[in-house]
């Protein structure tokens, strides 16, 4: 009886497992892109910043935990909103 029970429990146990670390995986993978594209972004922003400020423009995008997070969160779209916001204040 107590023989059936542990093998149940031994096999619903390794599908838990299992379960767990796809999820821990898919995570983990996201916020490796989060990161990447945050750091992309942070050099584009002062690249950006740089060619702007020779041109004599002035947009007052930072380089701040927001402005960071957006660019890394939705990647070049979010970068380029930015600086539309930027520009949309500069006007």
């Amino acid at each position: 009886m107590w023989g059936e029970w542990l093998g149940t429990g031994a096999v619903v146990a390794v599908c838990l497992l299992v379960v767990l670390f796809g999820a821990m995986r898919k995570k983990m993978e996201w916020l490796l892109n989060v990161i990447m594209r945050s750091i992309l972004g942070i050099i584009a922003m002062y690249f950006i910043n740089q060619a702007l400020a020779e041109a004599g423009l002035f947009l007052g995008v930072g380089i701040n935990p927001v402005t960071v997070l957006t660019s890394g969160i939705l990647g070049f779209p979010g970068l380029m909103a930015l600086y539309a916001i930027g520009l949309y204040q500069f006007l």
